[in-house]
């Protein structure tokens, strides 16, 4: 573990500025899942949370109960004035805090524990404006969901104007 922050924390000193930085960002969040998505811990959570979802297959419900989930049981902070950070889900649930990727990154582990296909999605608001928040999306059905962790927000709506939009899938390993 100490070797994965270790690495991340000599990543992300080493970030460019602007859309080059997102990009990277979301690479390093994308990395995290594909690593923390087989961990037991995030596995059992993700079950004991989809358990209580009524239905068989209800993967709409399972996605909005995780989503839900981190929203109710993180807090949203802040990362240091003008540094990005990012943290392991592992240690966001060990704190209960983080900001957007942190939560993101997270909720996006949890869902793939259980199946899904996810990605991330860093958003601007403006044109010309730098992206200024991520958000995970899990593929139901053949549709990509957009689930903020941040507002209280139905999962599925995203009633903020998006004037560009950054994907990251997430593959492989």
């Amino acid at each position: 573990m100490v070797r994965v922050l270790q690495r991340l924390s000599a990543q992300l000193l080493s970030l460019p500025d602007g859309d080059a930085g997102t990009r990277a960002t979301l690479q390093v969040m994308a990395s995290l899942v594909r690593q923390y998505r087989k961990n037991i811990a995030v596995r059992s959570l993700a079950l004991d949370v989809v358990e209580r979802v009524p239905g068989h297959k209800n993967f709409g419900g399972e996605a909005r109960a995780l989503c839900v989930w981190v929203r109710s049981n993180i807090r949203y902070v802040r990362d240091i004035n003008e540094v990005e950070t990012i943290q392991t889900p592992l240690k966001t649930l060990d704190i209960g805090q983080g900001d957007c990727d942190d939560q993101a990154t997270l909720l996006a582990s949890l869902l793939e524990a259980v199946g899904f296909r996810t990605r991330f999605m860093a958003i601007k608001t403006a044109t010309l404006g730098p992206y200024v928040h991520v958000v995970a999306q899990a593929e139901v059905g053949r549709e990509w969901v957009p689930l903020e962790t941040t507002e209280p927000w139905e999962p599925g709506t995203f009633p903020v104007r998006v004037a560009g939009a950054m994907i990251e899938e997430i593959r492989g390993a």
